[in-house]
């Protein structure tokens, strides 16, 4: 009986694996652990599950997203670019006060800058003024998460 089990689990396992492969990348999305893992010959439920375990742990998914590396999409809505690196990177603080206002000359360039329609300017500053702690996690962020939590914020 444990020889017939086995036997079952194993052309399971090979079947499953022969499908897998195709479906890898839309089961796991983008990010480290698909370029890492992606091309192995072994592509089973186990691997896909390693993958998307390494994408989700190493925190680089969303980044991968919003930037567009890491073989990950960007996002239509967000134009990022250098432009709007330098913007955040130079206007962090006065950034931070307005959206904790929802008002102001440095959050609307950065509205503008992201791509958001003018008529929809106000609607986006409120929610992220609404959400303000959900973008300005810590006194120590950086750039990049700022960039990343906007965006997770206004994909909500």
């Amino acid at each position: 009986m444990k020889k017939l089990l086995a036997g079952f689990a194993l052309s399971l396992l090979i079947t499953g694996s022969a499908f897998a492969a195709g479906q890898a990348r839309s089961n796991v999305g983008c990010g480290l652990g698909t370029l890492i893992f992606e091309n192995k010959a072994d592509n089973s439920v186990v691997l896909q599950a390693l993958q998307a375990t390494t994408n989700g742990t190493s925190g680089n998914q969303t980044f991968g997203i919003s930037s567009g590396t890491s073989e990950c999409q960007q996002p239509s809505k967000v134009v990022q670019n250098e432009k709007l690196n330098h913007f955040v990177r130079a206007n962090m603080d006065n950034l931070a006060k307005e959206i904790a206002m929802g008002k102001g000359e440095t959050l609307d360039t950065f509205v503008e800058m992201l791509g958001v329609e003018s008529s929809q300017g106000d609607a986006f500053k409120a929610k992220l003024q609404a959400n303000f702690s959900s973008i300005f996690t810590s006194e120590k962020i950086v750039l990049a998460e700022v960039i990343d939590n906007v965006v997770t914020v206004s994909n909500n």
